[in-house]
């Protein structure tokens, strides 16, 4: 079994409920991410702060740097446990349509699955098919009457 300890993104950014919206967008902008973990100075869970929860509560015109994350974080956040399967997890993620699941273990935040980490392992099988296929297709197979093999019987010894 694979577990999400094996998959995970170990140590993902994480904001605490005092930080504003404007540091969740400045962060989710420059690192190409779209959930954002709260947590206190303990890495315990409290939240979470996704690219939608962000846009909505942002206004181009406004300033945004007063908006506390407490104000707009998910606080009912469904987590997983590190050595949870990883089949598990996805299937928790395609039944709910949740982007990500904050990975915890002894209460603590040890990291975060998204489904874009099940698309990369999509491309990673698809990958391993196409090399399958391709070297198969390199072997001329010829039938073989197996003629030149000797099969014991039942009557003799093994």
């Amino acid at each position: 079994m694979i577990t999400i300890d094996e998959l995970m993104t170990s140590k993902p950014f994480t904001l605490s409920e005092n930080d504003s919206v404007e540091d969740a967008r400045r962060i989710m902008t420059e690192k190409h991410i779209r959930h954002i973990p709260i947590t206190d100075d303990n890495k315990k869970l409290l939240g979470l702060v996704t690219q939608r929860d962000v846009l909505e509560a942002t206004h181009p015109d406004a300033d945004n740097s007063n908006i506390k994350l407490s104000d707009i974080m998910i606080r009912d956040v469904s987590v997983i446990h590190q050595s949870s399967s990883v089949r598990q997890a996805a299937i928790f993620l395609r039944s709910h349509k949740y982007g990500c699941l904050p990975v915890v273990s002894n209460n603590r935040l040890v990291g975060i699955i998204t489904d874009t980490d099940f698309i990369d392992i999509a491309i990673n099988l698809l990958e391993q098919v196409e090399i399958t296929e391709d070297t198969t297709d390199d072997i001329d197979y010829e039938p073989d009457d197996m003629d030149d093999i000797d099969l014991p019987t039942l009557d003799e010894e093994f």
